[in-house]
């Protein structure tokens, strides 16, 4: 439970599509190893750049595979769990673990807005499924729930709920998180346009979803704050930032997925009901990789 260090850059990977909306596992296997090969440190797989609730069952299981099999343990692979049913999420839990997963990173029950005591008792479901290290997601403006500091305190005596992702737009959480639970939760910064914010508030690491696209700058930045050299790591991440917004935005899996195709590193296509983007937006995402594309700071 404790063999990940959940330090550096956790890129929250896409699912690549063919042209008719099948998942291509080749496609999907290369953007995997092409991270890999620019230094992550980790890998998140079907998460929401994922797509994970646009695949069925079967695909999400066969797309896992694909991870474990191309990643070969050079780095770990955490699997998003996000499922309707607290019974499907124990299920893909248990599952995954088999497949070789190395850690889960577990939604609250999709669509259902939970009480306090539901979200409890989902989160000690699905943990009690598996032996694997678990990381809950806090998203309060995506999934209108928020993992609250009682929900944490109720869910400290499991001892594989190692981590939470924090991202909330309000950093006062790292704070206040660590000063409730010192040590008890590693925390990760979840929010790509709070990143800086978060690392240096005491997050261990980085789930980023523009990771996918410009995964140099991202591993260069956050080794500038490990080493304590503040003003590369602002140069880098001001440089970023216009990017970064797109993270907080709902076609953030489009923006990323346009970004990953114009940097040559994927393809934009996504599963309905996502289309990719078009008309305005289409060329003002466009801009904005472009000129990152033409003054990256590193690489």
């Amino acid at each position: 439970m404790n063999s990940i260090s959940w330090r550096g850059v956790y890129p929250a990977a896409t699912t690549q599509f063919n042209a008719d909306s099948s998942i291509d596992f080749e496609a999907s296997q290369g953007v995997l190893d092409a991270l890999i090969k620019d230094g992550v440190h980790g890998l998140i797989v079907l998460g929401t750049c994922g797509e994970n609730n646009s695949l069925d069952a079967d695909e999400k299981r066969a797309a896992l595979k694909a991870a474990v099999e191309v990643v070969a343990g050079r780095v770990p692979v955490v699997v998003g769990v996000s499922e309707m049913t607290t019974e499907r999420a124990a299920k893909f839990a248990k599952d995954a673990e088999a497949i070789g997963a190395d850690a889960l990173m577990v939604l609250p029950a999709m669509v259902y807005v939970p009480t306090e005591l539901e979200l409890e008792h989902h989160f000690r479901t699905v943990a009690a499924a598996t032996s694997l290290p678990l990381m809950l997601y806090n998203n309060p403006p995506a999934y209108r729930v928020s993992i609250t500091t009682s929900v944490l305190q109720r869910l400290a005596d499991v001892p594989n709920i190692v981590a939470v992702k924090e991202s909330a737009p309000d950093t006062r959480r790292f704070t206040d998180l660590l000063n409730v639970f010192g040590d008890r939760y590693i925390l990760m910064a979840g929010l790509d346009d709070v990143a800086l914010e978060g690392l240096l508030l005491g997050a261990h690491g980085w789930v980023s979803g523009l990771t996918s696209a410009f995964p140099q700058e991202s591993v260069a930045l956050v080794a500038a704050i490990d080493r304590g050299d503040l003003a590369e790591a602002l140069r880098i991440y001001r440089w970023f930032m216009p990017l970064l917004h797109l993270d907080a935005e709902h076609d953030l899996v489009q923006s990323i997925k346009l970004a990953e195709q114009i940097m040559g590193r994927g393809s934009e296509r996504v599963r309905a009901p996502r289309l990719p983007l078009a008309g305005a937006r289409r060329a003002e995402v466009t801009a904005m990789v472009e000129k990152a594309a033409a003054t990256r700071p590193v690489g």
